[in-house]
């Protein structure tokens, strides 16, 4: 079972931004959405690159290689040339710390 991570505390984690986390080699982005804690692999499905450089808006977050746009609650694509969604995962606020953690092979 994989081990939570620690992202950052809440206080240092304003609402519209995001942090990028290495948690056992893989790269996650988290997102603070409206107080709501998100996170997705920062892969673009597309083409394999960093999604984390481009524009988030809300809940969206754009490629900046190729503009294919994520949904960061779900990992939805929600625009070509990506047609595969990203990896979520679980994130939790743990003595007011905001944590990630891989659970894909547990």
């Amino acid at each position: 079972m994989s081990n939570w991570t620690d992202v950052a505390p809440a206080g240092e984690f304003p609402v519209g931004t995001h942090q990028v986390v290495d948690v056992e080699g893989v790269s996650i982005a988290v997102f603070n959405v409206e107080g709501t804690y998100y996170a997705i692999e920062n892969i673009c499905t597309h083409d394999g690159g960093t999604l984390t450089g481009g524009p988030v808006k809300g809940c969206e977050v754009t490629c900046p290689r190729h503009g294919a746009r994520f949904d960061v609650r779900t990992g939805a694509v929600l625009s070509p040339p990506a047609y595969e969604p990203v990896d979520t995962f679980p994130v939790r606020l743990e003595h007011n710390v905001v944590q990630v953690r891989d659970d894909r092979w547990d």
